[in-house]
């Protein structure tokens, strides 16, 4: 198997997993509000755009179509979301089992964001 062929399943997998967390924003989007940082108004809006733009770049890998842009944009949404929320969680928590969650959390979207911009990296 070339490393061609290792890239795309590699890309496949990517685009499986974020799109089965924007499938998530929509079955348990009353949950996942609670997540959006309380300065910000309309959190049920933004769970479901959350989850529209995580399909949206889902498919853009799938296809191949836009894959650039979709994975900067992907990896500066989970930037984001960890400076935003997960930071936060983590600076704010009163329990060990909180800080854990928020830090596997935290770690979890970095990674994936690391990944967002290796695919964006190698797209032509």
């Amino acid at each position: 198997m070339n490393n061609s062929s290792i890239s795309r399943i590699g890309v496949i997998l990517y685009a499986l997993v974020i799109g089965f967390f924007g499938i998530n924003h929509f079955l348990h989007g009353t949950g996942l509000q609670n997540t959006v940082p309380r300065f910000i108004p309309y959190s049920i809006f933004w769970v479901y755009l959350t989850g529209t733009l995580l399909v949206a770049a889902a498919i853009a890998f799938l296809i191949g179509k836009q894959v650039r842009l979709a994975g900067l944009l992907l990896a500066f949404f989970l930037i984001l979301i960890v400076l935003t929320v997960h930071l936060p969680a983590i600076l704010s928590s009163d329990g060990e089992s909180h800080v854990s969650i928020a830090m596997t959390n935290l770690v979890k979207d970095t990674g994936l964001a690391a990944a967002a911009l290796i695919i964006a990296g190698r797209a032509s």
